[in-house]
Formats: structure tokens, C-alpha cells, sequence
């Protein structure tokens, strides 16, 4: 078996599959609603911080900062079980698009995987974001 947890106010979630059919599942939900102050500029890496303003302007009324937010952890819920080691918010770049999807780059060298592709979805006051890797 392979899955992720995942909770937050008002929302608890659980994704579980066979290894045989994935090798790898990440899931992450958060209040849809702004980051906290700071937590943008700690977590994300310069590209990162360069799309942000052209995100704003094709939907405003996404929470960006905390979509990021989500997306990384999901990463790092990808990432562990597969490789066992650490991933910092430093280590992954990830590029969020406005019709729900994004793209996790891996920058650590020699790395095992350079990437996850993902999903998003904002459900009234949830913002949810997850990594499905079907197995090889």
C-alpha cells in the first residue's frame, strides 16, 4: 500500500492505493485563504516569487501563497516514501497554473526523481493539492 493524510479545519482526508498500481501518493489541504505574513518569502525560491503577480491577475481570487504552500508539502509527501530523504521548501520549485494544475522540479543534484506532476482544487473554504505517481 502507498497514501498520504492530510487535515485542516473542517476538512480530513485520506488517499490509499495498491503499489502495484501507484508508486508514490502526496495530498495536502489548507484553509483557502492567504498565507500568513512571511511564510511566502520562507518558503518559496526566486522563480517562484517572480510568477506570483502574473498568478494574481489571471485569478485573484486564488490564494496563491497558500496554494504554494500546499503544492510543496504535497511534493514532500510525494518525495519521502520514495527516496527517504529530506526535502526542503529550497529543494522544489513549483510551477502552479490557473487551470489546476502544477508541476513540482526537483533541484537537489542526482536526484532520484527531477519531478511530480499535480492537481488543485479549491472547494468552498479548502484548498486541496495532490501527487498521484502510477507505478512503473
Amino acid at each position: 500500500m502507498v497514501g498520504s493524510l492530510t487535515h485542516c479545519l473542517g476538512y480530513r482526508g485520506a488517499a490509499l492505493a495498491l503499489a502495484t498500481d501507484f508508486q508514490t501518493i502526496g495530498i495536502d489541504a489548507e484553509p483557502h485563504a492567504p498565507a500568513p505574513d512571511g511564510v511566502l518569502e520562507a518558503i518559496a525560491v526566486p522563480a517562484e516569487l517572480r510568477r506570483m503577480p502574473g498568478l494574481k491577475v489571471d485569478d485573484p481570487k486564488i490564494c496563491w501563497d497558500r496554494l504554494l504552500f500546499s503544492a510543496k508539502e504535497t511534493t514532500y509527501k510525494a518525495w519521502y516514501p520514495v527516496t527517504k530523504q529530506w526535502l526542503g521548501f529550497e529543494d522544489a520549485d513549483i510551477t502552479l497554473h490557473p487551470d489546476g494544475t502544477f508541476h513540482s522540479r526537483i533541484l537537489l543534484p542526482d536526484t532520484p526523481i527531477a519531478g511530480f506532476h499535480g492537481r488543485w482544487l479549491v472547494q468552498g473554504d479548502v484548498l486541496i493539492t495532490s501527487i498521484a505517481v502510477p507505478a512503473v
